[in-house]
């Protein structure tokens, strides 16, 4: 006899925050990024130290996207010559957390991979 479907307890809608939060997040570099914002704004040349292995063209088409995004805001700077900076917006400092709650358990999952400690004596 086959097991019955339970029903979700969780209501769907046409609209999944979820989803939404994932396509945000998605894309090659895009959490490294936000990652590197958190702290102070920064000029792109001090974003490709940060991030040797990005190419510029990747970086800046990831810096347009979340700008466009609501997450970082462009400055430019008023000087000579002018420079640009990028920062989080208040919106983005919200990411900032969840980011960090995954780099938490990314750190577990690397340490017990690699035996040196249990996921549960991690926490």
């Amino acid at each position: 006899m086959a097991l019955k479907i339970r029903k979700n307890p969780v209501v769907p809608s046409p609209y999944c925050p979820v989803s939404e939060f994932m396509n945000l997040l998605s894309g090659a570099w895009t959490t490294h990024v936000l990652w590197h914002l958190q702290a102070t704004p920064r000029r792109f040349g001090e974003l490709r130290v940060d991030m040797p292995q990005i190419s510029a063209k990747t970086l800046t088409a990831r810096l347009r996207m979340l700008e466009q995004q609501g997450l970082v805001v462009r400055t430019v700077m008023p000087t000579s010559p002018p420079s640009t900076e990028y920062g989080l917006t208040d919106i983005g400092r919200e990411l900032i957390p969840v980011l960090s709650a995954i780099a938490e358990v990314g750190q577990k999952l690397k340490l017990s991979r690699n035996g040196n400690v249990d996921c549960a004596d991690a926490a």
